[in-house]
C-alpha cells in the first residue's frame, strides 16, 4: 500500500512539471488568443484561395493553439536537428517528444499533435517556415505558394485533391511560422483576437481581412502566356522580394539552383517542366560559360537561406549561387 501511494505521488508530480503528459486533450487554455499577424496570415491563405473560387477554411481555435505551441517550441527548443525535421517536437514540454519521419508509424503519427493536445478528435495536417530573421507573412505566402507540397495544402491539391479541410489553425514565433489543417470541424470554434473582447459565434470579427486578389481575367492570362519566359521570371522575382534589385546592374542577387551542369536541351526541358507547375520564377542562368536552373531569385541572402531550407525538402542538392 505504501508503494502504491508513493509511485501515485510521484505520476502527480511529474505530471504538475509537464515530464509526463496527459491522456488524451484538454480544452484550449482560456488566455489563449490569436495575435493580429496571426489573423492576417490567415486571412491570406483564404483570399488566396478566393482566387480560385475555393470556399475559405474555418479557423479553429484548437489548431490554432497547436500551431502556436508548436511554433514556440521550434524556436526556444529546436527539436528540428540531425534526422528530425521541422515537424518534430522537442522533449521539454507538456506533450510527447516526437522525431519526424524516425518516429512516424502506423500506430504513432504526428498528425495526432491536436488529439494529444486539445479537445479536437481529428488529425492535423502541418506546413512550416522559418527564416533566421523575425518572420515576415508576405515572405511566407509567397513560399508556400511557389512550393508544389507547401501549395496542394492552400489549394487542396495533389495529395489534398478532393479532400476538404473544415479547420485551419495558425501559429507565428519569432523566425517561426505554422499552419495546421483538419477535415474536422473544431467543436471549440475560433479563437478571439489578441487585444479584443472574444467574440460571439456567429459575429463578425473586428480585424479587417486583407483584401481579396482580383481574379486574372481570361484575356489577360492568354497575353501573360506569351510574355517570354525570362521576362515573367524576372517580373516574378522582383514581385516575390519586393524589388527589383536584379534588374539593377551592380547588385548582388543570390539564385536557388536546382539542376547544375547539364546539356543545354536536359536544362531547357527541366525548366520548362518547373514553369508548367507554377514555378514563374525558374529561369536559366548562365555564369563562366555554365548554365543552371534557378527556381527563384533574392537581393537579400538571409531570404534566400531562409527558402533553400525549405526548397530542400523537394531538391535535397539545391545550392545558392550569387550573381
Amino acid at each position: 500500500m505504501r508503494v502504491f501511494t508513493v509511485l501515485l505521488f510521484c505520476m502527480s508530480w511529474m505530471i504538475s512539471i509537464g515530464q509526463v503528459p496527459e491522456k488524451g486533450g484538454k480544452p484550449v487554455p482560456s488566455s489563449y488568443c490569436l495575435s493580429p499577424i496571426e489573423y492576417k496570415l490567415y486571412n491570406m491563405i483564404n483570399d488566396y484561395r478566393q482566387r480560385y473560387d475555393l470556399p475559405p477554411v474555418p479557423l479553429s481555435k484548437s489548431l490554432c493553439f497547436v500551431a502556436a505551441t508548436h511554433a514556440k517550441d521550434l524556436f526556444i527548443h529546436h527539436p528540428d536537428q540531425g534526422p528530425c525535421k521541422q515537424y518534430s517536437w522537442s522533449d521539454q514540454g507538456f506533450w510527447k517528444p516526437f522525431c519526424y519521419p524516425r518516429d512516424e508509424n502506423k500506430k504513432n503519427s504526428v498528425w495526432d499533435k491536436p488529439k494529444e493536445l486539445t479537445t479536437y478528435k481529428g488529425k492535423g495536417y502541418e506546413i512550416t517556415y522559418w527564416e533566421n530573421s523575425e518572420v515576415v507573412i508576405d515572405s511566407i505566402m509567397t513560399l508556400w505558394k511557389s512550393m508544389d507540397y507547401f501549395n496542394a495544402f492552400l489549394m487542396n491539391t495533389g495529395k489534398w485533391q478532393g479532400r476538404k479541410w473544415n479547420a485551419i489553425g495558425i501559429g507565428i514565433y519569432e523566425n517561426y511560422a505554422c499552419a495546421w489543417f483538419g477535415e474536422l470541424s473544431d467543436p471549440e470554434g475560433e479563437p478571439f483576437i489578441c487585444g479584443q473582447e472574444p467574440r460571439k459565434p456567429g459575429s463578425t470579427p473586428v480585424v479587417k481581412a486583407t483584401p481579396p486578389e482580383k481574379k486574372v481575367p481570361e484575356t489577360k492570362k492568354v497575353q501573360e502566356a506569351k510574355v517570354p519566359a525570362d521576362k515573367k521570371a524576372k517580373e516574378a522575382a522582383a514581385t516575390s522580394t519586393g524589388s527589383e534589385a536584379s534588374t539593377v546592374p551592380g547588385n548582388e542577387y543570390y539564385y536557388i539552383i536546382v539542376k547544375g551542369i547539364a546539356p543545354e536541351k536536359e536544362l531547357q526541358r527541366f525548366l520548362k517542366d518547373l514553369q508548367s507547375k507554377g514555378y514563374s520564377s525558374a529561369k536559366l542562368l548562365e555564369k563562366n560559360g555554365k548554365q543552371r536552373v534557378s527556381i527563384m531569385g533574392f537581393p537579400d541572402k538571409s531570404k534566400a537561406d531562409s527558402a533553400l531550407r525549405q526548397v530542400k525538402k523537394s531538391w535535397p542538392d539545391a545550392w545558392i549561387l550569387k550573381q
